[in-house]
């Protein structure tokens, strides 16, 4: 049969240690070309690219020649790789071995033309920055070259044209959580220390990550815990709901950051802006509860307080209400006050009880007790002085104890005012940080989306 007379013919006499030209001085030509199938992996952490590629190389052996009129017309033939010369091109990024199926054989014209083709899951060192995740775009280069010819005896060229290259996606697979943008092909040479140069055919294969879980699974979370922290504010500030609430919030947010740590990644050379975003955040909540806190210590025990000074209540509640456009500050106060008025008069018929131990409820025996008394009057009347003293004092005593109540309910209104107006303050300087915090990271990543 012809395969076989010429597959003979060809390999009688064949040396395939060799380069296979007839002059030294020939150069071989070796065209190469990219075809990116699937991207499989991506380690952040050990900095490893694992891409699967269709491969291609063809260059002309002068030894590997025929007429095709000899051999039935026969233009082409497969012949086993191990028995003819094939370049030794490596990749200079290449880390470990993937599991590439063999392909045992090449295509052989008969101008001397040989193709080969092969599929190869390719394990390389890349450059990965993953600052912008999940919006992040990585760029790792293929550096194909001669690992012993320099370039006088093997020279490298693109198969195709470089625009063919760039923008092929006709066998890639991108349903996963990367997508191919283009492949970029880049010829230079290439010496160490001022000898020999050697070729070197450069593609750089341009991924980008599909944001798109991250989003859903790690910022929309930690946004709406944000959103509630932020309404945690229209609470009363002299409930303790508020604090406790804000605890809550700050616990949930630490139990989702370790439910998380696990899916960021992770690296030795930098921390991406997602987790400078979750820190910020874990920060913001904290100052939040802060905050509570102070304004909680100034509405409640006010008994134990000096009044306002002066300049606070010029800076608070004249100039700041004024800036926070606060019509009427007290209004926020009427509620609190009234549940102190509504206590307090409690107290004070609890005392008025004590002070008088006996009430008469029937109007016949209070009669009988003023008859009693009335007789009683005459006989007792130097007594009568020194008891009526003795009523003057407690009376006096009284007195001063409800005037001292009533300055202390000044002294609480005063400082209620005080917090209602300084927790408006800082409720809004809080919301202006998170509002341009928010705007600053959203515009971050809107750029690096579209770029």
């Amino acid at each position: 049969p012809a395969l076989r007379r010429l597959s003979r013919h060809l390999l009688a006499h064949y040396q395939r240690g060799t380069r296979p030209v007839r002059d030294w001085r020939t150069t071989t030509n070796v065209a190469i070309d990219l075809m990116v199938y699937a991207i499989l992996s991506v380690d952040e952490k050990n900095q490893v690219l694992t891409t699967y590629i269709w491969y291609r190389q063809h260059w002309t052996d002068e030894f590997l020649k025929w007429d095709p009129a000899r051999f039935d017309n026969l233009t082409q033939i497969s012949l086993p790789v191990e028995s003819i010369w094939v370049p030794d091109i490596l990749i200079n990024e290449f880390v470990d071995v993937g599991k590439s199926p063999h392909v045992p054989y090449v295509y052989v014209s008969h101008h001397g033309e040989v193709q080969n083709l092969k599929p190869i899951q390719v394990m390389t060192a890349c450059s990965l920055d993953i600052y912008n995740f999940p919006f992040d775009v990585q760029n790792c280069s293929l550096t194909f070259t001669s690992w012993l010819h320099h370039i006088r005896d093997i020279n490298l060229s693109l198969w195709r044209q470089p625009e063919l290259v760039k923008f092929d996606r006709s066998v890639f697979m991108n349903q996963g959580e990367w997508e191919l943008l283009y492949v970029l092909s880049h010829f230079q040479e290439f010496s160490v220390k001022s000898s020999d140069s050697y070729a070197e055919m450069k593609f750089y294969v341009v991924i980008r990550r599909r944001p798109l879980f991250y989003t859903v699974s790690l910022l929309l979370p930690s946004i709406f815990l944000m959103v509630m922290d932020i309404v945690g504010f229209y609470l009363p500030p002299h409930s303790g709901e508020r604090v406790s609430f804000k605890i809550t919030l700050l616990l949930g947010y630490s139990v989702f950051l370790i439910i998380v740590s696990d899916t960021l990644p992770a690296t030795a050379v930098g921390t991406p802006l997602i987790g400078i975003y979750f820190v910020v955040c874990m920060a913001l909540l904290v100052i939040s509860l802060t905050e509570t806190i102070l304004i909680v210590c100034l509405v409640h025990k006010q008994d134990l307080q000096p009044h306002v000074p002066e300049w606070v209540k010029h800076l608070l509640l004249e100039r700041a209400t004024i800036l926070l456009c606060i019509r009427d500050r007290t209004k926020f106060s009427q509620s609190r006050m009234q549940s102190l008025d509504t206590s307090r008069h409690a107290e004070n018929n609890d005392s008025t009880a004590k002070l008088t131990p006996y009430v008469c409820e029937d109007p016949r025996e209070c009669g009988a007790v003023g008859g009693t008394r009335s007789a009683l009057a005459f006989a007792g009347r130097t007594e009568g002085s020194a008891a009526l003293q003795d009523i003057l004092r407690e009376t006096t005593a009284i007195r001063q104890l409800l005037e001292k109540r009533e300055e202390f309910r000044d002294v609480a209104r005063e400082w209620l005012q005080v917090g209602y107006v300084l927790d408006v303050l800082l409720f809004r300087v809080y919301l202006a940080a998170v509002l341009a915090y928010s705007i600053t990271l959203g515009t971050l990543w809107s750029v690096w989306r579209d770029a």
